[in-house]
């Protein structure tokens, strides 16, 4: 009489197993697919950035650490156009801005952003005197002035900056990979045409920090 209840137990039993195992392999199965995910996030990150520089990098950046500092030297590639030089000498006040972040790669997670800097360079011109006053600040703070003559002068003050020191090395981690992105945008932008690169012009480059 009790053999029906036990075959009958027998079977819930075996019915709970083959549903855990499929369970278990449910959840392995989907840890399997986030790994592969990740990893493939992972790969696909740097061609990313590698791909973006490759189709029209508009800025040649270069990273350095030295003394305690990440110096960056940054170009506009092509310098300033004519159509941009004409709206400097019209008089207009015209500010030249760089926005430089140094950011830490982090396997299968958002870049971290270590630090930020604003580079600006205002000119003005003076069509009685033909004479250029320029200001260089860095991070809201006027550093230096001059007072320039020579148009291609001006044009080398505003688009090429060597070795400045942006950021500190206490900041960085011991053989790790970093990069620094360099975005440049121009005021007046009353004719779009005239800053073909303003609020688009970009350029990027890596690092591994290895302390002396």
């Amino acid at each position: 009489m009790g053999c029906p209840h036990d075959i009958s137990a027998i079977y819930e039993v075996q019915c709970a197993t083959v549903c855990r195992l499929k369970l278990v392999r449910m959840v392995e199965a989907r840890l399997y697919s986030r790994c592969v995910l990740l990893a493939l996030a992972f790969i696909a990150g740097p061609a990313g950035l590698v791909q973006a520089q490759s189709q029209g990098e508009a800025l040649r950046v270069r990273p350095i650490y030295k003394d305690g500092q990440v110096l960056v030297s940054f170009s506009l590639n092509g310098g300033l156009t004519d159509e941009m030089k004409a709206v400097v000498q019209s008089g207009l006040r015209t500010v030249f801005t760089y926005t430089v972040e140094l950011k830490m790669r982090q396997a299968a997670w958002v870049d971290r952003t270590i630090g930020t800097a604003v580079v600006s360079t205002s000119v003005d011109y003076d069509n009685l005197t033909r004479r250029h006053t320029i200001s260089q600040s860095r991070n809201g703070r006027v550093e230096q002035s001059f007072v320039v003559e020579n148009p291609a002068e001006v044009a080398q003050m505003v688009t090429n900056f060597d070795k400045l020191p942006l950021f500190d090395t206490k900041q960085l981690q011991a053989n790790r990979e970093y990069y620094v992105v360099v975005r440049a945008d121009a005021r007046p932008r009353s004719n779009s045409s005239l800053w073909p690169w303003s609020g688009t012009a970009s350029g990027f480059a890596r690092f591994t920090f290895i302390p002396n």
